[in-house]
C-alpha cells in the first residue's frame, strides 16, 4: 500500500478513510477520440466494474473542452492516441492513474503527470504482434513494387536489421523467419545473449545495421535522443534496393534530409505506418517507392484492441488494490 499512498492525493485527513471512500465512488474513465471496439469496452467494463469502481465513457470527443469536462472528477484515466497535456492534469482533480492503452506514450506529458502526482502507465506488449504483421506487409507490399503489375523480389534470403529488438521487434523477427530473412538487430539496451538466444544476429551501432541489411524495420521510441536520428548520412549507407520500414514514430525521422536522400536514390523505398508532414510532396515526388497509410494503423486490430483495453483495467485495479506501479513511466 506504500506506492499506493505516494501517488493518492489526499482529500481528507485519515487516510483509512479517505481509501474506504475512494474503493466506493471510484470512477475510471475510458477517453478515446479513436474508441475501443465494442468487445473491448465491454471486457474493460467487466474488469473495472468487478472490482466495485465506475465506469465512464467518452467517444469520439469533438474538441479538448469536452475532455477537460470529462476528466474534472475521475481517479482513473484509459486512453488511446489521445493527447493528455498539462492543460487536462490540471483540470482533472482526483485524478491519480492514466494508463495509455499501447506501448507508445509521447501523447502524455510525464512531467505534468508528476507535478500533479499521477501515476503514469503504457500496457507494453499488447499491440506488438499486430505492428509486427503490419511492418511483414509493408515489407511484402515493397518488394511487389506497391502490387503495381510489375515483377519484384522475393523475401527469403535477404538481410532484415530490426532496429529497437523490443516486444514489437522481438515479434518482427519471428515472423521474418517463416519468409527466410537473415535478421540482424541493433538495441544498445537489450543483450546480445538475448538475441542470440532468439537466432538473431546482434549488431552493435546503427550505422553498423544500415549498412548490412536490405531492409531495415524501424521500431525505436520518439525521445529527445532519437528525434530526427534517422538521417541522410545513416540512410545512405544501405545497399542498392534498400527499403525502411517504420511502424515507430515519425520524430525519428529527418523528413527533410529524407526526402533529399530519396531524390539522390532512385533505388530507395520507404513504407510507413506513420503519415509524414511532407505526405502529399512524397506521393507526387516518390511514386512506387513510397507508401504511408492514411492513419496509424498498427494497433488496428481487435485482438490488439482488446489486449491493450482489458491490460490498461486490471493495471488500473491492480494499482489501487495492490499498489502495483511495475508499469509506471514517469519514475
Amino acid at each position: 500500500m506504500e506506492n499506493f499512498f505516494r501517488f493518492v492525493k489526499p482529500k481528507i485527513k485519515e487516510a483509512t478513510l479517505y481509501y474506504t471512500s475512494l474503493v466506493e465512488n471510484m470512477k475510471v474513465l475510458i477517453a478515446t477520440e479513436k474508441p475501443f471496439a465494442k468487445v473491448a469496452v465491454d471486457g474493460i467494463r467487466e474488469v473495472v466494474e468487478q472490482a466495485g469502481y465506475e465506469l465512464l465513457l467518452l467517444e469520439k470527443y469533438a474538441s479538448k473542452q469536452q475532455l477537460l469536462e470529462a476528466v474534472v472528477d475521475v481517479d482513473a484515466l484509459i486512453v488511446r492516441s489521445d493527447n493528455i497535456d498539462a492543460e487536462v492534469f490540471q483540470a482533472a482533480n482526483n485524478l491519480k492513474i492514466v494508463v495509455r492503452a499501447g506501448a507508445g506514450y509521447d501523447n502524455i506529458d510525464l512531467a505534468a503527470a508528476t507535478q500533479h502526482e499521477v501515476v503514469v502507465m503504457n500496457t507494453p506488449g499488447q499491440n506488438a504482434n499486430a505492428v509486427a504483421e503490419l511492418a511483414m506487409g509493408l515489407m511484402v507490399m515493397a518488394v511487389r513494387n506497391l502490387y503495381n503489375g510489375t515483377s519484384g523480389i522475393e523475401l527469403k534470403g535477404k538481410k532484415l536489421g530490426i532496429h529497437a529488438y523490443g516486444n514489437v521487434g522481438r515479434n518482427v523477427a519471428r515472423i521474418a523467419k517463416g519468409f527466410g530473412m537473415d535478421i540482424y538487430a541493433y538495441d544498445a539496451f537489450c543483450p546480445d545473449e538475448k538475441m542470440v538466444q532468439d537466432g538473431i544476429q546482434p549488431l552493435h551501432s546503427a550505422q553498423e545495421l544500415y549498412s548490412t541489411c536490405d531492409i531495415v524495420s524501424l521500431h525505436i521510441p520518439a525521445t529527445p535522443q532519437t528525434k530526427n536520428s534517422i538521417n541522410q548520412s545513416l540512410l545512405n549507407l544501405m545497399p542498392q534496393g534498400a527499403i525502411l520500414i517504420n511502424t515507430a514514430r515519425k520524430e525519428v525521422i529527418n523528413e527533410e534530409e529524407l526526402i533529399l536522400f530519396m531524390q539522390e536514390r532512385k533505388d530507395f523505398k520507404y513504407m510507413t505506418d506513420v503519415m509524414p508532414a511532407a505526405d502529399k510532396k512524397m506521393n507526387e515526388l516518390f511514386e512506387g517507392r513510397y507508401f504511408a497509410t492514411p492513419k496509424k494503423m498498427g494497433a488496428q486490430t481487435a485482438e490488439a484492441n482488446i489486449n491493450a483495453g482489458i491490460a490498461a483495467a486490471k493495471q488500473i485495479v491492480d494499482f489501487f488494490q495492490n499498489g502495483n506501479t511495475q508499469f509506471q513511466l514517469n519514475k
